[in-house]
């Protein structure tokens, strides 16, 4: 799965990974782990472009898996060798409005070591951009679209199952 942060790709995973049978993987705690850290703090300490290199081998790693349910990290689109490594999964883009992504974020707690600021202005405005440069890129990639505004993960879940 792909999609902006705050869009279900975790909560969602773990939903069908429950529903097929499956394992789950999220990039973003296999990141960490593999980092040691948080993505805050790697992004933080190292900046951007490590990040990004951290987060194209993990992904490289977790594409070459077999019946596996993946949730990835938001900006994992962002590179051309990464959108050539999805071509190889079945990708269900998970959307949602800026608004719906805005409030869910404000929710989850763990949005300060998760989801840091990736410019400046932060917050809606934020969301608004870099969502607006990267809806071309996730649907380049994207085999299915699912809407998840106003939608438990259960049901987000169901319905990517309906796809198959």
């Amino acid at each position: 799965m792909i999609g902006y942060r705050g869009a279900g790709k975790s909560a969602v995973a773990q939903c069908l990974a429950t529903e097929l049978g499956w394992p789950v993987k999220d990039a973003d705690l296999e990141l960490e782990t593999e980092a040691g850290r948080s993505i805050a703090s790697i992004f933080h300490e190292d900046g951007e472009p490590a990040f990004r290199d951290l987060e194209s081998r993990v992904l490289e790693r977790l594409v070459a898996l077999d019946r596996h349910v993946l949730a990835l990290g938001g900006g994992v689109v962002l590179r051309h060798a990464n959108r050539i490594a999805l071509r190889s999964a079945f990708v269900v883009w998970l959307r949602a409005a800026p608004q719906s992504l805005w409030e869910r974020m404000l929710a989850d707690p763990s949005t300060p070591e998760r989801r840091p600021n990736l410019t400046v202005e932060g917050g809606l405005a934020e969301i608004g951009r870099l969502l607006g440069a990267r809806t071309p890129l996730y649907a380049a990639c994207a085999d299915r679209i699912v809407d998840t505004d106003g939608k438990r993960p259960q049901q987000i879940a169901r319905e990517i199952l309906s796809l198959f």
